[in-house]
């Protein structure tokens, strides 16, 4: 009997969808034709490529009413916020429109009677495991490239939000892509081990847990394939003394809490000088407190449930935690149905917290967040970096060469400067420590989803 992967709602509990999985041999045979399909493929033009996953975004686009609403359903975030459309043609049409530049072949200086150049040979059949709490962003970073760089896809989309690449199939088969070229599987764990470890598969882009990459690396251990691995995170920010703290509160509540915290680059810890401390948490614990949980379906709330009521107890966990240590919680507000084994979670700020509370050193991915006061840069940036995890940092100051010279020293593999929470598709997606390896987006991107294949071609003999 074959495995069956069942879509819990975190609205109501109920099974939203239900589909069976592949096995083993199922899943090599769509290996097998997407394999087959890339030579086609690559030969394309990079005109010709972009002509289908333009098309392919813009039928995605044209699905965006239906979409909102299948996204609340499946992962809970609130109707209001109208899903991801904007980021995916933002992030798609970029790695699109920068294609031909960054697939160029790279020419060093001229070598008489020499033709000498370096091309950018695509993989072969790219594997992208994309998680739930955006299903559609993450998952085009690495799709739309892979495919403007002449490979094929193989797309296993999280259960959590299973229906999410269905639509992603409905929408290159809209395209005309031809066969193969793009496929979505539905897959358990197990069955992905094996294709992994199988050989079959050229890279392989996990987006997930730390716990989940190592299974990835291990899987893979021995093929030669190339891993590309985005992890956990404890995003930190750190305001300065002359920083703009209305501006920074506004933008650190809703880096904090949207999607209700389940960001993978969400801010989890916040550093503020002394000289600011009071005012800044007196305004992110009044515009926190302004949150309403609910139902995701109704456009009157601002948070909806967390996409699994285990995730919701972990961050229980971490308060309760934090509280016995002498930490103190501001909002403590009355939610209804938030109660353990429930993924109705209400937000939370703490204070008088340090490093030896696990929501200050472990990844919560929840709407909970903890504020420390510190006295100068070098104490914020030596809090910044005592994490086992470097994905992104902000900076709160209008002083730009000030927040370059800290940068230098955070290790992450993102700073910002007076915003948060943001991809920019100029610019490359990487962390480091547990945070993973790899990259994706911007040219560099593409480097990552091909190889280079030199060309020394002698012509005067």
């Amino acid at each position: 009997m074959s495995e069956v992967a069942r879509l819990i709602s975190p609205i109501d509990g109920s099974v939203y969808a239900e589909r069976a999985c592949l096995d083993l041999a199922q899943a090599q045979a769509v290996v097998s034709n997407a394999r087959q399909a890339q030579t086609g493929w690559a030969a394309l033009t990079i005109a010709e490529r972009a002509s289908y996953c333009s098309a392919a975004l813009a039928a995605l686009a044209a699905m965006n009413d239906e979409l909102v609403p299948e996204i609340a359903w499946q992962m809970g975030r609130p109707v209001r916020y109208g899903g991801e459309n904007g980021g995916v043609q933002e992030r798609g049409q970029y790695m699109i429109n920068i294609a031909e530049e960054a697939l160029k072949p790279l020419v060093p200086e001229e070598k008489d009677g020499f033709r000498r150049y370096v091309k950018h040979v695509p993989l072969g059949v790219v594997m992208v495991i994309a998680p739930w709490n955006y299903p559609y962003l993450t998952a085009v970073n690495t799709i739309i490239p892979a495919l403007m760089a002449g490979n094929v896809v193989i797309l296993k989309h999280a259960t959590q939000t299973l229906l999410a690449g269905e639509r992603f199939a409905k929408a290159f088969e809209i395209a005309g892509l031809p066969k193969g070229v793009f496929s979505n599987v539905m897959l358990g764990h197990a069955t992905t081990e094996a294709l992994l470890a199988s050989g079959t598969v050229d890279h392989v882009n996990f987006t997930g847990s730390v716990g989940g990459g190592r299974a990835i690396e291990k899987a893979a251990a021995g093929t030669f394939m190339t891993v590309g691995l985005e992890l956990g995170g404890k995003d930190p920010a750190y305001v300065l003394p002359d920083v703009n703290v209305e501006h920074a509160v506004a933008n650190l509540v809703d880096g904090a809490f949207f999607n209700s915290g389940q960001c993978c680059c969400g801010i989890e810890r916040i550093y503020v000088h002394e000289a600011v401390y009071d005012k800044f948490v007196d305004g992110f614990v009044d515009l926190t407190s302004q949150y309403v949980v609910g139902n995701p379906l109704d456009a009157s709330s601002t948070l909806g449930p967390m996409a699994h009521a285990r995730f919701a107890d972990l961050i229980r966990e971490q308060k309760a935690e934090a509280l016995r240590k002498g930490a103190k919680a501001h909002i403590n507000m009355s939610v209804e149905n938030d109660r353990a084994g429930s993924p109705y979670l209400a937000p939370e700020v703490l204070t008088n917290v340090d490093h030896q509370m696990s929501v200050m050193r472990e990844e919560s991915f929840g709407p909970i967040v903890g504020i420390m006061k510190v006295r100068s840069d070098e104490e914020a940036v030596a809090l910044m970096n005592d994490s086992n995890f470097g994905l992104t940092a902000s900076l709160w100051t209008p002083d730009t060469d000030r927040a370059a010279n800290i940068a230098d020293q955070i290790e992450t593999g993102t700073v910002f400067m007076n915003r948060c929470d943001y991809i920019d598709p100029g610019l490359v997606w990487t962390g480091v420590k547990d945070t993973g390896k790899g990259a994706s987006l911007s040219s560099i991107g593409y480097g990552n989803l091909t190889r280079p294949k030199s060309y020394h071609l002698r012509e005067k003999i």
